[in-house]
């Protein structure tokens, strides 16, 4: 039996707060407007919100999946994961952040494979730590997109990661400059972000994609690409994050695998 492998993209920073999930929620909008297949998966095992974003009531998350899998309960996948509408699912973070420490990173490869036979596009949430959990899921993937503000602790920490990953030859990354997080940072110029970090910046969202209403989006369990005119009044914004999407899918025929059923 053929079965189409999906492909993986995990959203990761140098320091919290830039950006992250609602970069996260508005690939799944532009994927859906693909017509693509899309799993969310919270990593920021402690304190995840994207369920809480989407205002999507679960009942299993992360942790049960890894607990009924090495305890011989697992079934199908498509028990863990919550509907958000018809292209969209989640697999949330664990509703205790103590069960966040019982997570041993040997499983989150195992997610990982189990999701992308199920879904056209992973998308991985995570928070900034370098830690066990991350470090695999990073190892794993597919494609890493790297958000960063234009502020001057985001592009030290930056650098530090970009070093880390130069030294373990890691090159399947692109660089997303959120200015529409703090539009009211501008400290360095392309120019300098590039020299600083001796990397490129591949993607630019503009400060005019800065909504002052993002709290009504997540109060109502909105994302802001599915919402009708967004592509007009953002025009330049919402085409940046389709050619991350058009970027990341452009290789889909090399992702065609052949397995026994």
């Amino acid at each position: 039996m053929i079965r189409k492998k999906g492909k993986s993209l995990c959203i990761f920073s140098a320091k919290g707060g830039v950006g992250k999930t609602t970069t996260t929620l508005n690939l799944a909008g532009i994927f859906e407007q693909l017509e693509k297949k899309v799993l969310i998966i919270d990593l920021d095992l402690a304190s995840g919100g994207i369920a809480t974003a989407l205002n999507c009531p679960f009942e299993k998350t992360i942790y049960n999946f890894i607990d009924d899998y090495n305890n011989n309960r697992y079934e199908e996948f498509k028990d863990y994961v919550s509907k958000y509408d018809n292209y969209i699912d989640i697999l949330p973070s664990p509703k205790d952040p103590r069960q966040a420490g019982k997570i041993a990173s040997k499983y989150i490869e195992i997610v990982l494979d189990k999701a992308i036979y199920n879904y056209d596009i992973v998308l991985v949430d995570s928070n900034h730590d370098l830690n066990e959990q991350n470090l695999v899921m990073l190892d794993n993937v597919e494609q890493i997109l790297f958000v960063l503000n234009n502020d001057p602790l985001d592009v030290k920490n930056m650098k530090s990661l970009l070093s880390i990953f130069h030294d373990l030859e890691i090159t399947n990354y692109k660089i997303l400059l959120n200015n529409s997080r703090d539009p009211f940072k501008k400290y360095f110029s392309l120019y300098d972000l590039r020299s600083i970090l001796k990397s490129n910046i591949d993607y630019t969202l503009s400060s005019e994609f800065y909504l002052k209403n993002l709290d009504d989006y997540v109060m109502n369990g909105q994302i802001i690409t599915l919402q009708p005119k967004i592509a007009n009044v953002f025009a330049k914004d919402y085409a940046i994050l389709m050619s991350i999407a058009a970027d990341f899918t452009k290789d889909e025929k090399e992702s065609m695998k052949d397995e026994e059923n």
